[in-house]
């Protein structure tokens, strides 16, 4: 396998990180174990699949040119075992999660691992998935995850995760082509233009903005990380009743279950409309297995001052159809997009100031994961019961929510940092109660 050149933004994803804020998303799926060996079963199974996955076995060197950027290589000592650690039993999956979440991965290795979490009871385990944002991102993570389980891939075959499609490494490392530069130069100029565009709606987007001190805090390295189930008959019931999407359904959750939050930790809501970053995949949604970050994504208030759950959805709605109506190329939350204007060197020198600069445009992310055609997931055997995104945190910001949906219902992935939000459970709880309120006032 060749060689293959980071995007912009992976390069971006993979020099901002520090030891406070680690770069890696992470997925916690809880199973429910037919034996109290079922755990040992599992961790067995995905050393055996991960050996056979392409791409799993990549870690990131840098390369000689373009000069600061870097690359993906096969691991010549690759050993899936150094990758999926089984631990001790555990009495609460969330809270192994949380201080797994804040360990960095080893960037000399391939940066993903797999953490067998068997329950202290004996009845269930869990497994929490990290990758590095630079090695995948959350379309690519989940084709691995569906690929290390039963339906996705069994012992006698390898996973479909395939090889790239696009080997970006082969052209990037040549030259230019001279009868090509016109057409660069015209590309050159498209691109600063958007990048001036992008830039001038991020600051009109952060004028007048009122967030909440407990969405703001230092680097402590610290995490805590919990999760919340939401009916997804209730949100489609919701949804019949007031129109809109389910996304705006689920963001509006969000929006009301901060706001009982604050309300109970005695901060308060009035006036607070904290900026959300939603990721928007650029990526074909049939090409999950190509490599490489494609993403843009839409900046949206949280109406957490508004004190009516369905003016809260209302809002919500709103604000997200002129979000599509000027599309993920612009906006505000297209800052991922200006990746590509930044050369190399300056990822490798001023990744600690762009990360910082994520806080000046926006003040929390809210991911939705996807998993399709993923009903009746597997491990060994054991029946997935819920699955739990949890999206990395930026410089700046004390939360990030992730969000997936699994058979029947929706999964709120919460991950924080342990000392500017030690009551991470009472914001999950929060996010039930704000559901159970939409489907009351819908009349469901």
């Amino acid at each position: 396998m060749a060689p293959e050149l980071l995007t912009p933004l992976d390069l971006a994803f993979w020099n901002i990180e520090s030891s406070g804020y680690p770069l890696h998303m992470g997925g916690l799926f809880v199973f429910d174990a037919d034996t109290p060996n079922a755990a040992r079963r599992a961790a067995g199974l995905l050393v055996a699949r991960a050996a056979r996955i392409p791409g799993l076995n990549t870690r990131i060197r840098p390369v000689l040119f373009p000069f600061g950027s870097a690359a993906r290589r096969v691991a010549p000592d690759y050993d899936p075992s150094d990758h999926v650690h089984l631990a001790e039993p555990v009495r609460d999956f969330h809270a192994a999660a949380g201080v797994l979440m804040q360990q960095p991965l080893e960037r000399g290795r391939p940066p993903w691992a797999a953490h067998v979490l068997p329950g202290a009871e004996g009845m269930s385990f869990a497994v929490l998935f990290t990758f590095h944002h630079a090695h995948a991102d959350g379309m690519r993570a989940a084709s691995y995850v569906l690929s290390l389980l039963d339906p996705a891939a069994t012992d006698a075959a390898p996973a479909p995760a395939g090889a790239p499609r696009r080997r970006a490494a082969d052209s990037a490392l040549r030259l230019p082509d001279p009868r090509k530069l016109p057409g660069l130069v015209r590309g050159a100029v498209t691109d600063a233009g958007r990048a001036v565009s992008i830039s001038s709606a991020m600051a009109r987007a952060a004028w007048g903005v009122r967030s909440s001190p407990a969405l703001t805090s230092r680097a402590t390295g610290a995490r805590r990380a919990d999760g919340a189930v939401v009916g997804l008959r209730e949100v489609n019931r919701i949804r019949e009743a007031t129109g809109g999407t389910v996304n705006d359904i689920l963001l509006a959750v969000v929006a009301g279950g901060l706001r009982r939050w604050l309300d109970k930790r005695g901060d308060g809501s009035d006036g607070v409309q904290p900026r959300a970053l939603v990721p928007v995949s650029l990526r074909d949604p049939g090409d999950a297995s190509a490599s490489g970050n494609r993403l843009s994504g839409y900046l949206t208030r949280l109406p957490v001052d508004e004190a009516e759950p369905l003016a809260r959805l209302r809002t919500v709605r709103e604000a997200m159809e002129r979000n599509k109506q000027v599309g993920p190329a612009d906006g505000p939350g297209a800052a991922a997009l200006l990746a590509d204007a930044i050369p190399p060197l300056g990822y490798r020198f001023g990744g600690g100031l762009i990360a910082r600069s994520g806080r000046l445009f926006y003040d929390l992310l809210i991911s939705s994961v996807p998993l399709r055609g993923a009903d009746g997931l597997r491990l060994a055997g054991s029946p997935v019961r819920e699955a739990y995104p949890l999206a990395p945190l930026a410089p700046g910001q004390s939360l990030a929510v992730g969000i997936t949906t699994y058979e029947d219902r929706v999964c709120y992935g919460l991950l924080a940092d342990a000392v500017a939000v030690p009551d991470l459970d009472v914001l999950a709880r929060s996010i039930g109660e704000e559901a159970a309120e939409l489907v009351a006032f819908c009349g469901t």
